[in-house]
């Protein structure tokens, strides 16, 4: 008898790496047959992940990588709401009007205007809103006059990549500012000579994904000024604020670049870069809701509400939102400041641990009156060590650490340079590992890299 009860079935479940799903290979293309395991299934995608990089080591990003516990418990409680759904959730709609109000007023919305604004699954389609609306604000005028509509161009300096995508998908030519050797940003002279009457708009980065500096958005927006005395032009600005819009109003609130300046008409900006919140949270506003065409707003019957949309993207999570309206909330401007100060002084920290190296020069040093907390650098003219900066970058990726290498766009081509981001979670401790983490990379590829010739490869100016 008690034979039998121990070759009875074990009232342990097999162990997880002793099933034939442990033992078989994940579907590439095709859908299996069976169900699986849950658990082991689980367990084999959570060990692929292990293959991906550690977030928080991610330097090269403007996202956010730490997340704290009380985020996670909002994002978890609204995995399955639908924030399009007004009608069935009009509290999470209520905290999303709230945030744009927020918003408006960080910016310097008048308050004497009646300024408008949404959010979006990120600064990219926030800019898309951005931009179509001056696309048919500058139709709607032309055609007033009975002026033709037919070639449209907008004029930005270096920017991301959503603007290349808005000007393609709506046939508007883009003029962008090229950098040079010795001015890596869009100035006044050179943003007018791109202007004409077919100018929708010119774009002003305020933390350029290149460097990190702040456009000069008030040098901008008086050059209009000018421009409108003499030639009659009203050129109006959107600013991309992805970065720096939740950095200036904590570290640099005296800085002129937002409503405050008259020309300025709408502002963009990510929840989910300096923002704090997860990822999935953009916002755009803009000064009076003249300046956002009627014609764009859709008013959508759906599930039972009736609702104005002026978005690309319709089914969304609510989560980012709500967790943003808990961020604002819990932190207040105290919290924000504190939180993007410190970001700051790491970013000084690690340019003068850097610095002190010897090696190389600085375009940018985290100086909150400049820019973003970044900082970005390149080899010293004459400095030879044998190796470029993409050797260094991927020198650096063997610890774990995302710091990456690129050239500047034309016609600053021949510049190399290395950028981090300093975000929330990346303190000076880790700051100090990692510049012990540099000092090591060095020496290591000093001795054991072959030497290269100085040139663009090198990771310094092109002498040549």
């Amino acid at each position: 008898m008690a034979l039998y009860e121990i070759n009875a079935a074990s009232k342990y479940d097999d162990p997880t790496f002793g099933t034939k799903e442990s033992e078989s290979l994940l579907p590439k293309k095709v859908m299996p047959q069976q169900e699986n395991d849950p658990s082991v299934i689980r367990e084999l995608v959570k060990d692929e992940l292990f293959l991906d990089g550690n977030a928080r080591q991610n330097l090269a990003t403007f996202c956010q990588t730490y997340v704290c516990d009380d985020v996670r418990d909002l994002m978890n409680l609204s995995i399955n709401k639908n924030l399009i759904d007004k009608d069935e959730y009009p509290q999470t709609a209520e905290l999303e009007r709230r945030c744009v109000n927020i918003v408006a007023n960080l910016w310097n919305a008048p308050k004497t205007g009646n300024p408008v604004g949404t959010s979006g699954i990120g600064s990219s389609e926030a800019c898309m809103l951005g931009g179509m609306a001056m696309l048919r604000r500058w139709k709607n005028a032309r055609k007033a006059k009975g002026l033709s509509t037919d070639k449209p161009n907008l004029v930005c300096g270096p920017v991301q990549v959503v603007w290349d995508k808005f000007c393609r998908y709506w046939e508007v030519e883009m003029r962008q500012v090229p950098m040079e050797t010795d001015r890596f940003y869009m100035d006044g002279p050179s943003m007018l000579s791109q202007i004409d009457e077919n100018t929708i708009g010119v774009v002003a980065t305020f933390g350029l994904t290149f460097t990190g500096k702040y456009a000069p958005v008030q040098e901008l927006c008086t050059a209009l000024d000018q421009l409108q005395k003499e030639k009659g032009l009203d050129i109006q600005v959107h600013v991309d604020a992805a970065s720096g819009g939740f950095c200036a109003p904590f570290c640099q609130p005296d800085l002129l670049w937002d409503f405050r300046l008259d020309r300025v008409k709408s502002i963009s900006a990510s929840g989910h870069k300096f923002g704090l919140a997860p990822l999935g949270a953009g916002w755009v506003v803009w000064r009076d809701k003249s300046y956002l065409p009627e014609e764009l707003i859709f008013n959508v019957n759906y599930l039972g509400g009736n609702m104005p949309v002026f978005q690309i993207n319709f089914s969304r999570p609510a989560g980012q939102i709500i967790s943003q309206y808990y961020l604002f909330t819990r932190l207040g401007f105290e919290g924000y400041k504190k939180i993007q100060s410190a970001c700051y002084e790491t970013a000084q920290f690690l340019s003068n641990g850097l610095d002190k190296m010897g090696y190389f020069d600085f375009i940018y040093r985290g100086d909150p009156k400049e820019g973003i907390p970044a900082l970005t650098w390149t080899f010293k003219k004459g400095v030879d060590l044998g190796f470029s900066l993409y050797d260094l970058a991927d020198k650096l990726r063997s610890r774990g650490w995302l710091v990456p290498a690129y050239s500047l766009p034309a016609n600053a081509e021949s510049i190399v340079v290395q950028r981090i981001i300093v975000k929330q979670g990346f303190g000076l401790d880790m700051a100090s590992l990692l510049l012990q983490d540099f000092a090591r990379a060095i020496d290591e590829l000093k001795e054991h890299h072959p030497v290269k010739a100085l040139g663009a490869d090198h990771g310094g100016f092109n002498h040549n």
